[in-house]
């Protein structure tokens, strides 16, 4: 029998064409953050330390102190993004007044996260990240612009408030529409959710109208930066304006969400209170707490410098890239291949 026929998993789902395509893409991004004096680094997959966020779900794995027990030992954590350490090479930076320390780093590397599969995720998948000293939220999202622009070959992106786009797709205001108001749109648009929904949840129905009216319009034609989200969706970016809104921006092209940025949380107490009630939401939902002690706390405590940072899923951008409709059409081995 063909080895072919007797294994059709044998073979990458990509074909050669889209794996240089992506070699390409890879090299291009390094020639791009190298010119602009970018210094690319290399830190952990594995760590004790993890970002707490309700959505995000890091896989746990146990490093064994003897191979003969190999489920007692620490616990660790796959990386859902290279943020925490990245933050302490910043903090390094600033600490170290020498000409050797940067003021810019990136990195590409394997991010994980559990319960995400699909034609637009996989549990394992390459992230490029990238910080840089200085820069607001304004310099912040140019940049994401250059980026997208320079890859993707469409054009600046344009800027979008996050209140505009809710307005303009959903006919709602996201900052100060109750959870009742938002439920009441979402059944006048037709969009059905589980009866189980928690009705009070008013980030829940935000998130129901964005995936469902806003996402599908944003970057049709040239990308889209939507910026400004509702304060309690900051995760780890600062707030700012009257009435506080996040410091957040998301990159999309094609209705597809490609990058997160923030003009980044500074202060470690307000980290620490957005850990206890990011935890207190995951118990809510069913899930495990995660560590609310980390090493990016103490990096904050010593002192963060001003800067912003941006998360880009670089499969993603492959995908649009190749003009393909799924992440398994440019990706060599997806989890069913794995």
């Amino acid at each position: 029998m063909n080895p072919v026929d007797a294994c059709p998993d044998l073979l990458p789902s990509a074909n050669w064409e889209r794996l240089r395509l992506r070699a390409e893409l890879l090299a291009r991004t390094r020639a791009f953050f190298a010119e602009r004096g970018f210094l690319e680094v290399e830190t952990p997959v594995l760590s004790a330390d993890t970002v707490i966020d309700r959505h995000l779900d890091p896989i746990a794995v146990t490093l064994p102190h003897d191979p003969r027990q190999p489920n007692v030992g620490r616990t660790l954590y796959l990386q859902t993004s290279p943020e925490f350490a990245m933050k302490r090479l910043l903090v390094a930076s600033a600490l170290d007044s020498t000409d050797a320390a940067p003021q810019a780093i990136y990195q590409l590397t394997r991010a994980f996260r559990a319960d995400e599969t699909g034609p637009l995720h996989n549990p394992e998948f390459t992230m490029l990240e990238w910080y840089r000293r200085g820069d607001d939220m304004q310099a912040g999202m140019q940049f994401l612009s250059d980026l997208a622009a320079s890859l993707l070959g469409r054009g600046q992106a344009e800027l979008v408030s996050y209140g505009e786009a809710f307005l303009v797709h959903a006919g709602v205001d996201p900052h100060t529409a109750s959870a009742v108001e938002l439920a009441a749109m979402t059944s006048y648009w037709g969009i059905s959710v589980p009866e189980d929904w928690d009705v009070a949840d008013r980030d829940a129905w935000l998130n129901v109208l964005l995936t469902h009216l806003v996402e599908p319009q944003l970057g049709q034609g040239v990308p889209t930066i939507l910026y400004d989200y509702p304060a309690s969706q900051a995760a780890l970016a600062r707030l700012h304006g009257d009435p506080p809104v996040a410091a957040r921006c998301e990159l999309y092209v094609d209705g597809i969400e490609l990058a997160n940025g923030y003009h980044e949380l500074l202060d470690p107490a307000v980290l620490r209170e957005r850990n206890v009630t990011a935890n207190k939401q995951r118990l809510a939902d069913g899930k495990p707490a995660l560590p609310e002690d980390s090493r990016l706390l103490a990096a904050m405590d010593a002192g963060l410098p001003d800067c912003t940072g941006v998360a880009l899923g670089f499969d993603r951008l492959v995908m649009l890239a190749a003009g393909a409709s799924s992440l398994a059409e440019i990706l060599a081995f997806p989890i069913d291949r794995a």
